[in-house]
């Protein structure tokens, strides 16, 4: 169940997500980079590469996807107690734009933390070699709290 406790202090957070997302054999393949991690919020880049592109060279609605559910997922492992994980039980996603170069970022975010669920949103940009920023993609996401792998 989400902690309704204080939240740890932000050091313990961020290491609690960078470390859980080293785990992430996916996000490692990627190239995934934690940028931002506070109570309820963490943000996530991920940079242009073949690894990540569709047949068009545009970066692949499953990489975006992909890196949206892992920033909101993320964020709401920020609210719930140590000793526990999140899981996706769903989500819906809006792909808005494509593009290509750069990098994306997802930022997601805490809507609600419940006994049983958490809705999260996060919205993905694009931002590119000069520093312009674009949005490509909204998420909304439902997670709940399981007990914390061995």
């Amino acid at each position: 169940m989400p902690s309704k406790t204080t939240a740890p202090p932000a050091d313990l957070l961020w290491q609690r997500v960078h470390n859980s997302l080293n785990r992430q054999g996916m996000m490692v393949h990627l190239q995934a980079r934690l940028l931002r991690v506070e109570p309820g919020l963490v943000e996530i880049a991920l940079p242009y590469s073949d690894r990540v592109t569709q047949q068009q060279n545009g970066f692949h609605g499953g990489a975006m996807g992909a890196l949206a559910d892992i920033a909101g997922g993320y964020a709401a492992l920020t609210v719930i107690a140590e000793g526990l994980e999140v899981t996706t039980v769903e989500y819906k996603i809006n792909f808005l734009a494509a593009f290509q170069g750069g990098e994306l970022r997802a930022i997601g975010r805490v809507v609600r933390a419940g006994r049983r669920i958490i809705v999260t949103t996060a919205e993905v940009l694009h931002v590119a070699a000069d520093g312009t920023q674009s949005p490509c993609a909204v998420m909304q996401q439902t997670l709940t709290s399981v007990p914390a792998s061995a």
